[in-house]
């Protein structure tokens, strides 16, 4: 293995590695957009990829066989806060939006999409009241993701405790709908099922075909990709999975093969994978 890279600290995620060494024209290397590519910021509509994520990815993506983003943004807002569009390098580039739901692919800079969840506007109409019955936490604000909606306590006073006594409530309106509640770092999100970034994930996996698979991601909705890639291992597909380090997630970052320091780590990580995949001897 290529010693300027990390080596990840399980045998799996050591296979991964070397089988995306060995033969990179057949490997798919898959990203979360917040807080993997852009670091996690107050005001989601803030959020930007790091400086030098772009670059990064147009170093590597012409090595191998893919790269996709898979986020739970609409596709749209993550091709604009990502600087995706139009960069050399990245003509093949595909971003899965709100969770598989939206495609939009760089080679023709169109987004595709399925019709939406009605319960989605039935939840939107009714979630300020909700939020009012259940004490209007000061600094609780709602996102509006188009088919999913999004309740973000980090600006609170009192972040954990609002994240907490709004779970049930928001978990009963979304059950009510049809949807369903997944929590996230100090968001709460309610979403149609059957939307998750290892359905995604696997959907996209199988239209490529590819002979191994690296996954990066920070947060709880990152673990059905987990998962996803954990499920191709057992089945003989070589994947490595990286954690874009939280200390508030330590879920993923058990599961991981790899962790790197957030955003900044995870663009090191793909300069020096592009590297590494150039030099590298093929079997």
């Amino acid at each position: 293995m290529v010693s300027s890279l990390p080596h990840p600290t399980t045998s799996a995620g050591r296979d991964g590695l070397a089988a995306l060494l060995a033969r990179p024209e057949q490997a798919v290397v898959a990203l979360d957009f917040d807080g993997t590519l852009a670091e996690i910021v107050p005001d989601p509509e803030q959020a930007r990829a790091h400086p030098g994520a772009v670059a990064a990815l147009a170093a590597l993506a012409p090595r191998i066989a893919s790269v996709v983003v898979v986020t739970g943004r609409p596709a749209g807002v993550a091709v604009r806060y990502g600087g995706f569009a139009g960069v050399p390098g990245l003509d093949r580039l595909v971003v899965l939006g709100h969770y598989g739901a939206e495609r939009w692919d760089a080679a023709t800079g169109t987004v595709t999409a399925a019709a939406p969840h009605p319960g989605v506007a039935a939840v939107r109409a009714e979630l300020p009241g909700v939020l009012d019955r259940h004490g209007a936490w000061p600094g609780v604000w709602i996102e509006e993701k188009g088919r999913a909606v999004a309740v973000h306590t980090r600006r609170a006073v009192d972040p954990e405790g609002a994240f907490e006594a709004l779970k049930g409530p928001l978990g009963d309106l979304a059950a009510r709908h049809g949807l369903v509640l997944e929590p996230g770092r100090m968001v709460l999100e309610l979403r149609p099922p059957g939307m998750d970034k290892g359905v995604a994930l696997a959907s996209y996996l199988r239209e490529t075909d590819a002979g191994s698979v690296l996954y990066a991601g920070d947060d709880l909705g990152d673990l059905p990709a987990f998962a996803a890639v954990e499920k191709l291992r057992a089945d003989g597909t070589p994947g490595v999975l990286v954690c874009s380090g939280s200390s508030e997630v330590p879920a993923l970052a058990d599961r991981a093969d790899l962790a790197v320091p957030g955003p900044s780590g995870v663009v090191d990580f793909l300069t020096d994978l592009a590297k590494a995949v150039s030099e590298a001897p093929r079997s």
